[in-house]
């Protein structure tokens, strides 16, 4: 039964004609108090993942649950279809199952607030935020077993419930949640920053429709809706073509030693809708790797990408969605089935954007990006400090951009865009660690006319003991190229131990004991390379390897030949290309590497690790 939206005045909203002028001011005026949202949050949370690094997402929708400005797109329509409850002025919903909302957080460590924003007796608008917790209880600490086999042993599971019902205060259900996590402190202060965050956009809304009016404000904001709708109809006839096209990429392991996990998408246009078919992707993994996707987040996604490559000055919202038909196959890696644990979605959430990015570069290969840094590594660290006082580190590694098509990938940057790093004086400020290094890793972006951003060698020097816990992925599988460009380096941890032993560490391990003194050397990858890179600028090519973005070996990729001046040879450095032209083939579409089966072969000796065995339903070797 759906949810009962009550109302006491049942006046339904007038449709007014608006002047592009409101409109403008409407429209960057919702703008602003989205970004009030996040100003709001990171001045009142305390967890480094929400108040540093700002892993929350707003959202501000009109009275049907349709996102008017936000980033993962809105839940609202699915959830208000399975609420069995009532929503009234005064309640506020606070979840973080993600079976309970199809998926629109995706893992329980999101949790969620969303208040309906009521005015004058009828409901105007919703505002919602969801952000990060960087401990909800479970068998390990930060939440995120990467043995884990259901969502159960993944912490606290929170359902639909009203955190605020009626203007009263539910503290009894707050205590209860909160003895559940070993961080408390963190998880209330950033839960009642999520709660400020939203409150802050209501009034903002609200404040707008008592200058323009009700009627106006929903009025605007089903225009911005209907304008979005209009402008991506006319990017998916210039950039989707009625002939299928597929890509697949992989998530390298699950951390139990089986990977690679294919992900595919078949693309193509049926009149002004586009489908989108995840058909061949692979079954949903005993571990946690799995990513519950839901088809309005997927939506959002592709609408995304689609509007910052072809026109980024379009406000991305809900007003596009009956353009697009997602489709996904129950029990695959990306619709799980119910209990499957979640907790390490990170990885297909991310390489998502990469194939969206082969998928559309098909048709209009100048628009092509590389891949690049698909994924939000983490490390968790936890102990005793000198004090006997428990500590806790959960942060969230950058990495390589990839190259594209108007220049190089920015280095040592996050999947997200609003996302910062944690301040190495925070870190030394608030934990037992000294950082000893923060630096891009030279010759990690893959080479190309514009190469891929390179990724961070950071080192950690442990001052106390303890344990780590590290998720990343893109080790075994590298991030391909475009145009000619080349695949970036992949990820790798090294740890240097105090007593002077050196080990490598695997990408998604558990339970690591550390001892004070021991260095963890957590390097990331970097992102593939777009174009020819024997039609880069020597010039700059020598510059880079000054500044120590490229040692003078890597510059040879480009077919540059440097001094140990760091200055260019120009006779070598013609030689070289020359000889390079004239032995390679033509260049490809896409840069993927040597390929699967070679990889493996070859795994054990590039990387230190051994090679991920083929996870058990395939009968023949992935394709690449």
């Amino acid at each position: 039964m759906p949810a009962r939206i009550v109302e006491t005045n049942p006046a339904p909203f007038g449709r007014v004609e608006i002047d592009p002028v409101t409109l403008d001011i409407i429209e960057n005026a919702l703008r602003n108090a989205r970004i009030e949202m996040d100003a709001t949050l990171v001045r009142t949370a305390m967890s480094p993942g929400i108040r540093e690094q700002g892993d929350a997402f707003p959202l501000i929708a009109d009275p049907s649950g349709k996102m008017i400005v936000g980033q993962f797109g809105s839940f609202i329509g699915g959830f208000l279809d399975s609420f069995e409850g009532t929503i009234e002025d005064g309640d506020m919903i606070f979840l973080s199952d993600p079976y309970s909302c199809e998926g629109a957080i995706s893992h329980s460590n999101d949790w969620l607030v969303l208040l309906p924003v009521f005015k004058d007796g009828r409901l105007l608008a919703y505002t919602a935020m969801f952000g990060h917790q960087s401990d909800i209880g479970g068998k390990v600490v930060g939440s995120m077993p990467i043995n884990a086999h259901s969502i159960f042993e993944e912490g606290v599971r929170i359902p639909p419930v009203k955190l605020w019902k009626k203007g009263e205060y539910n503290e009894d259900l707050m205590k209860l949640v909160l003895h559940q996590t070993r961080k408390p402190d963190w998880c209330l202060a950033d839960l009642n920053a999520l709660v400020a965050s939203c409150r802050v956009a209501a009034r903002r809304v609200i404040e707008m429709a008592e200058r323009f009016g009700d009627d106006v404000y929903v009025s605007a904001t089903q225009e911005l809706l209907a304008r979005n709708h209009r402008a991506m109809k006319s990017l998916i006839a210039m950039a989707v073509a009625e002939e299928p096209v597929s890509f697949e990429d992989y998530i390298c392991d699950d951390g139990m030693g089986f990977g690679p996990y294919r992900i595919k998408c078949t693309m193509w246009r049926d009149g002004d809708r586009v489908i989108l078919d995840f058909e061949g992707t692979d079954p949903q993994s005993a571990a946690s790797i799995n990513f519950y996707l839901n088809e309005n987040m997927f939506k959002m996604f592709f609408g995304i990408y689609m509007i910052m490559v072809f026109d980024p000055q379009i406000l991305f919202n809900d007003g596009f969605y009956d353009l697009i038909d997602v489709r996904i196959p129950d029990g695959s890696l990306l619709k799980p089935k119910f209990p499957a644990a979640l907790s390490g979605r990170t990885h297909a959430l991310g390489r998502i954007f990469d194939i969206l990015g082969g998928l559309l570069g098909q048709k209009t290969p100048e628009f092509l990006n590389a891949a690049g840094f698909s994924s939000s590594p983490h490390l968790f660290y936890s102990g005793l400090d000198a004090k006997g006082d428990w500590f806790q580190l959960f942060q969230i590694g950058f990495g390589g951009i990839p190259g594209r098509p108007l220049g190089d990938g920015p280095d040592g940057h996050s999947l997200w865009p609003g996302f910062t790093n944690v301040p190495n004086e925070f870190l030394e400020r608030y934990f037992p660690l000294r950082i000893e290094r923060y630096e891009t890793e030279p010759d990690s972006g893959g080479a190309g006319l514009h190469r891929g951003g390179n990724g961070i060698h950071m080192t950690y020097r442990f001052l106390a003991d303890g344990r780590i816990a590290i998720h990343d992925d893109r080790w075994f599988v590298p991030p391909w190229g475009v145009n000619g460009g080349h695949p970036g380096m992949r990820a790798r941890k090294i740890m240097e131990r105090a007593d002077g032993s050196t080990e490598i560490v695997g990408n998604k391990v558990e339970d690591v004991e550390v001892r004070a003194g021991d260095q963890l050397h957590f390097i990331t990858w970097g992102g593939g390379g777009w174009g020819d890179p024997l039609e880069r600028d020597p010039a700059l090519v020598a510059r880079e390897v000054r500044e120590g973005l490229c040692t003078a070996e890597g510059s040879r990729a480009y077919g540059v030949s440097v001094t140990s001046e760091g200055l260019v040879n120009e006779d070598e450095t013609k030689k070289l290309r020359a000889e390079m032209k004239a032995s390679r083939a033509d260049l490809p579409l896409f840069d993927f590497g040597p390929g699967i089966a070679v990889l493996r072969t070859r795994c054990q000796q590039e990387t230190g690790l051994p090679a991920p065995v083929q996870p058990k339903w395939h009968q023949t070797e992935t394709t690449r």
